[in-house]
């Protein structure tokens, strides 16, 4: 059985910001949308909030991952801020621990380092990155333990990561199949999975993970994370209708024509054929994507955290106003607040 019992009332909340650049805005009104959004989950009682690192993404604007985590971590007070995730393999694991090492020293006992696999782009993308194709997703379990090493006092082959040695900056597995969790698993690290792009592996990977946890230094046993879309609005007609620019988002997506966030309209199946709307019915109307009232919200978010077991779900909402999207998580935080 996969549950452990967790439920709405148990399980923290945390936030996902994809740091969406609207049509007709710019990233440097995004960043100001973070910090007022960050502010915001941190007076709502949100746990931590976390910036994934997207390259060659029009309506994306946190590839330069650190620097954005930085700049909202000075804007708080007391959340978490963190990666969700950094693409270790477009990177050298030294800079990494340089880079979270000097957001630890600068924002103590605050900062989170969630790492994913995968290129987080195309490969033309990952070649201007990486400035090589030789590197390997299946290279990820070396990368993950060189950069364990830096974050110790020993460092990496005679070579230290400064700042970065002796701050054991928390880490995270990310992962969309079996891969990172089993590893997670095998290293005794929390594990988050995108559910909300990957619903229908959800259960496997986190019973591969809790199934195979062995306790570590870090952790004495299986702490479990899932992405959620949550679109919460006053009404379910609004909430429906906001979620139009989610929509739109990930038809432009599979279509391979990635832009910026759209504003919503009236009628979304107006901009989709029937089998582009079949095909974004798997993850648009799973468990993990809710659009709802309140009422509606709570319960399916309940549910699908009883569901899965997992400590904590963390929340991405792509919503194109920003008032909007503030409302969203100020609902969200109104229910925990009722528990």
């Amino acid at each position: 059985m996969v549950s452990t019992g967790k439920t709405f009332q148990q399980a923290r909340l945390s936030v996902l910001d994809l740091a969406p650049i609207n049509q007709g805005s710019s990233a440097a009104e995004s960043f100001k949308n973070s910090v007022e959004l960050a502010q915001a989950a941190e007076k709502h009682g949100f746990h931590r909030y976390w910036f994934a690192e997207h390259h060659n993404m029009p309506g994306i604007a946190s590839s330069a991952t650190a620097v954005i985590i930085g700049h909202v971590a000075n804007a708080t007070t007391a959340i978490r801020v963190g990666s969700g995730g950094i693409m270790l393999p477009n990177h050298a694991p030294l800079v990494i621990a340089e880079q979270f090492g000097t957001l630890a020293s600068l924002f103590p006992n605050r900062i989170d380092l969630g790492l994913g696999r995968a290129p987080g782009s195309d490969r033309r993308t990952a070649y201007a990155l990486r400035r090589t194709l030789h590197s390997s997703p299946e290279q990820f379990p070396q990368q993950l333990e060189e950069l364990q090493a830096y974050f110790s006092e020993e460092g990496h082959l005679g070579v230290t990561a400064t700042p970065g040695a002796g701050l054991m900056v928390p880490i995270w597995l990310l992962g969309s199949s079996d891969f990172s969790a089993r590893l997670a698993a095998e290293k005794g690290l929390p594990f988050a999975f995108a559910s909300h792009f990957s619903p229908d592996y959800t259960i496997p990977a986190l019973t591969i993970y809790r199934n195979n946890f062995k306790p570590s230094a870090i952790l004495s046993e299986p702490y479990a994370m899932v992405g959620v879309n949550v679109i919460a609005a006053d009404t379910q007609e609004r909430a429906e209708w906001l979620a139009t620019s989610q929509q739109q988002q990930f038809l432009n997506i599979t279509k391979g024509n990635p832009t910026k966030l759209q504003p919503p309209i009236d009628d979304v199946e107006a901009v989709w054929s029937e089998r582009e709307r079949a095909s974004a019915k798997k993850i648009l109307q799973s468990d993990a994507t809710i659009a709802g009232d309140p009422i509606t919200v709570k319960e399916k978010l309940g549910n699908f955290l009883s569901k899965t077991g997992a400590n904590e779900a963390i929340v991405s909402s792509q919503i194109y106003h920003q008032q909007d999207r503030i409302r969203s998580y100020e609902i969200l935080g109104s229910l925990m607040e009722e528990e």
